[in-house]
């Protein structure tokens, strides 16, 4: 006997329970937020960016930039700028500048897209110094005295200065830094060395970028020569 076609009504309930099943199903899957032996891919023009819950700048955004530039951003969770590479040109073919920025958004670090190398900060190097004593900054004056004077820019907030001393035989003096007209560091006895680290300023927000001046001064007790030299100075971290 030939097998009947089912009932419409029952093929239409069987069909009912069957998209339920499927919804059921859809909503009830986990979300899909890991890659295993993958990868993914933006084209098109795309970008992808990761923001805080509470809204605001993304903390890390690449792809699409503007115009036909594509770059890369990464901020610090209360929304300064940490890292960028981008240039601004909107184009697909300028070269894009790293940049590395401090916790008030000020750029600290970037690289020279011209030729390569560091372009930001500007790191100043110690010319060779005088191995003669006799020819180094001295004074014979019994009051401290400014023997030899530099500038130099503030692009780190601690400093340390190496300086050797000397004195005429049978004698003895004094040698002390300033930083910005105030003393920096203690002052040392002349033959003795002086190697000192610490903050330039007490407030580095407000010399941050600028000129600041470095004197040594030097003073005799009662006749004779002091003579001073720096040998090494650079910038530090805190």
């Amino acid at each position: 006997m030939p097998q009947l076609p089912e009932d419409i009504i029952d093929r239409l309930t069987q069909m009912e329970r069957r998209i339920q099943q499927l919804s059921t199903a859809v909503n009830t899957r986990p979300a899909q937020n890991t890659v295993t032996g993958g990868s993914v891919e933006i084209t098109g023009g795309g970008s992808l960016a990761v923001r805080p819950p509470a809204g605001g700048p993304a903390i890390f955004a690449v792809g699409k930039w503007t115009g036909k530039e594509y770059g890369l951003a990464m901020r610090r969770q209360t929304g300064q700028l940490a890292l960028s590479l981008f240039n601004g040109d909107s184009t697909a073919t300028g070269l894009q500048p790293l940049r590395l920025y401090d916790a008030g958004a000020r750029e600290i670090v970037s690289d020279d897209v011209g030729v390569g190398g560091l372009a930001r900060p500007w790191l100043a190097m110690l010319p060779p110094q005088d191995t003669t004593y006799t020819r180094w900054p001295q004074t014979t004056a019994t009051s401290m005295t400014t023997i030899a004077m530099s500038y130099n820019i503030a692009w780190q907030p601690k400093m340390r200065l190496m300086m050797n001393t000397r004195v005429t035989s049978g004698y003895t003096g004094s040698v002390q830094v300033l930083v910005n007209g105030v003393q920096w560091g203690g002052t040392v006895d002349a033959s003795a060395g002086f190697d000192y680290t610490d903050l330039i300023a007490s407030d580095f927000d407000a010399i941050f970028g600028t000129r600041f001046k470095v004197e040594i001064q030097a003073s005799v007790t009662s006749g004779g020569t002091v003579y001073a030299n720096p040998v090494l100075m650079h910038g530090r971290q805190t």
